[in-house]
C-alpha cells in the first residue's frame, strides 16, 4: 500500500465524518455542544468509549510495548477495572446531583475560586499532553508511511457517533490482522494460544520484586488511580458519560464498557507477540525512527509492508486514521468545554456572544495541540503509552487529592493556598521520580506516583484545613 493510496483512504474516511456530522450537529447550540442535549444511547457511548479509552496509544503502542514488558500491562488493566467502578458509583452520582457541564465546578462548589481554577488547569494541561500523546502516535505512522516517500518533514454532538466509528474499525483490524497472520503462519488460534512461542511473551504477574517497577501491587493501585483520573476526574471522558439521559444509564455505560475493555485489551497484547512472532519467523526488523528502533512502528510496517494483504492494509489504515481522529475531535471538545467554561465564563455570556468564542477557542485548541505533537518529536524517548501513564502521574495527582479531600472529608480548605499545595506536590513527585534506585535501595517508582501524588495533596490539603467542619458551602456530596 503506497503513499497516495493511504491519502485516498484517508481522504474517503473524512467524507464519510462529513456526513455523519451532518446529520448528528444541525444543532449547534452550545448545550448541544456541550452534553449533547443529554439524549445519546448508553450503549452508543459505552461502545464509543471503548474505542477512544483504546485510541491510537493501545492499538499501535500497547502490541509494541510486549516484548519488552510481556504482557504486564494487564495487571494495570484490572486495576483499571476497580477505577471503573468508583467513577460509575461514586463520582457519576455527584456530577448527575449537580448538573455540572464542566465537572470542576464541583471544586467551586465545594472549596472556592482557586481550588476550581487548580482542578481546571490540572484537567487542562494532562488532556493537552495526553491527547498530544495519541496524535503524536499517529503522526510518526504517517510520517513513516506517507510523508518520508515524498521527502515530507515532520510537521503539521459528532464524538459520540465518531468515537463509535473509531471502536468499529480498530477491532476489524485488530481481528482481521490476527487471522491472517495466523493463515501465514499455518496455525489455528487455539495452536498460537498453546504454542511455545506465545510463552515468551505472555507472563502477566510478576510479584517477585516489590521494588520492580511493573510488581502486581505497584500496577494494580496504579492502574486503579491512573482510572479513576483519566476517566473519573477527566472533562473529556465524563463529558460522554454526561451525555446520558440519566445516572441510570450513565452508570450501565461504565460497567458495560469496562468488562468489555479488559478483554480487547488482552487481545492487543496477543496481537502484540503474534506481531514480534510473525517479525522473527520472516526477518521483519523494528523500523527505526532518528536511527533507534521504534516498537511503537512494528504493526504499521506488517500491517502495510509485509504482504498481508489489502484488506489488512486499508483496515489498519481505517482504524488508524478512525483513532487520529476521534481522539482529537474528542480531545478538543473537552478543553474547548472546559477552557470556555472554566477560564472564560461562557455560560454566563449571550448564546451569540458564547458561540463565537467557542469557535475561536476551538481554533486555538487545534493550533496548540498541534504545535505539542510537533515537540514530541524531539523530546519523547520512550515508548508511548509508557510515557503517556507516566505523565499522568504528575498531573493527574492535584485532581485526585481535591476531589478526595472534597468527597470524602467535611472540612472547608483555605482556598487562597491550593496551588501552593498543588505546586509542592507536583515538584516533590517529580524530584522522587528522578532519584537514582541506588538511592532508595534499588527501588524503582512506577505508576504508584500517582496515587503518592494525591495523598501528598491530600495531607497537604488537611495541612491548610479551616478548623471548623463545615464546608462552607452547600451540602453536595
Amino acid at each position: 500500500m503506497n503513499a497516495s493510496h493511504i491519502l485516498l483512504l484517508i481522504s474517503g474516511y473524512f467524507v464519510l465524518l462529513l456526513i455523519i456530522s451532518y446529520f448528528t450537529g444541525k444543532n449547534d447550540s452550545n448545550e448541544d455542544f456541550f452534553k449533547a442535549g443529554k439524549q445519546s444511547p448508553w450503549y452508543l457511548v459505552a461502545f464509543g468509549m471503548v474505542g477512544a479509552s483504546l485510541s491510537g496509544v493501545t492499538f499501535i503502542s500497547v502490541p509494541g510495548w510486549v516484548e519488552a514488558s510481556e504482557f504486564s500491562y494487564m495487571q494495570v488493566v484490572f486495576g483499571y477495572f476497580l477505577g471503573y467502578m468508583v467513577t460509575a458509583f461514586v463520582l457519576l452520582p455527584i456530577y448527575y446531583k449537580q448538573n455540572v457541564t464542566s465537572i470542576y465546578e464541583y471544586l467551586d462548589d465545594r472549596f472556592g475560586f482557586v481550588s476550581y481554577k487548580v482542578g481546571a488547569i490540572s484537567f487542562f494541561i494532562s488532556r493537552v499532553l495526553g491527547a498530544a500523546f495519541r496524535l503524536f502516535l499517529v503522526a510518526i505512522v504517517l510520517q513513516q508511511f506517507v510523508f518520508d516517500a515524498w521527502n515530507v518533514p515532520f510537521g503539521i454532538k459528532t464524538i459520540v457517533w465518531t468515537d463509535t466509528l473509531q471502536t468499529l474499525f480498530m477491532l476489524i483490524s485488530v481481528g482481521l490482522s490476527i487471522y491472517f497472520i495466523l493463515d501465514k503462519m499455518d496455525w489455528t488460534f487455539i495452536e498460537f494460544l498453546n504454542s511455545q512461542e506465545l510463552s515468551q511473551y505472555s507472563k502477566t504477574f510478576f510479584t517477585d520484586d516489590l521494588s520492580s517497577k511493573n510488581h502486581l501491587v505497584k500496577s494494580f493501585l496504579g492502574g486503579m488511580f491512573i482510572t479513576i483520573c483519566m476517566t473519573g476526574l477527566d472533562q473529556d471522558m465524563m463529558q460522554k458519560n454526561l451525555t446520558c439521559r440519566n445516572l441510570g444509564e450513565a452508570q450501565k455505560n461504565m460497567v458495560s464498557f469496562s468488562i468489555v475493555l479488559v478483554v480487547v485489551t488482552f487481545v492487543f497484547m496477543l496481537l502484540g507477540a503474534l506481531l514480534f512472532i510473525y517479525a522473527d519467523a520472516h526477518n521483519i526488523a523494528i523500523p527505526l525512527m532518528d536511527g533507534s528502533p521504534k516498537s511503537d512502528l512494528l504493526f504499521p510496517e506488517i500491517a502495510l509492508n509485509s504482504g498481508l494483504g489489502i484488506t489488512v492494509a486499508v483496515t489498519f489504515m481505517l482504524g488508524l486514521i478512525a483513532a487520529a481522529y476521534s481522539s482529537a475531535d474528542s480531545a478538543l471538545t473537552s478543553l474547548t468545554t472546559s477552557f470556555c467554561v472554566d477560564f472564560l465564563n461562557t455560560e454566563k455570556k449571550s448564546e451569540r456572544v458564547a458561540k463565537k468564542t467557542r469557535r475561536v477557542t476551538h481554533i486555538g485548541m487545534s493550533i496548540l495541540l498541534i504545535l505539542v505533537v510537533i515537540s514530541f518529536k524531539y523530546i519523547l524517548d520512550r515508548n508511548v503509552i509508557d510515557g503517556l501513564l507516566t505523565v499522568a502521574s504528575y498531573t493527574y495527582g492535584p485532581l485526585l487529592g481535591l476531589f478526595s479531600f472534597g468527597i470524602f472529608t467535611k472540612h472547608q480548605v483555605k482556598d487562597k493556598y491550593v496551588s501552593i499545595v498543588a505546586l509542592v506536590c507536583v515538584s516533590f513527585i517529580l524530584i522522587l521520580a528522578k532519584l537514582p534506585s541506588e538511592y532508595l535501595g534499588g527501588y524503582i517508582f512506577g505508576y504508584e506516583l500517582l496515587p503518592l501524588n494525591g495523598l501528598l495533596t491530600f495531607i497537604g490539603l488537611w495541612l491548610i484545613r479551616k478548623k471548623n467542619v463545615s464546608t462552607g458551602k452547600k451540602d453536595i456530596v
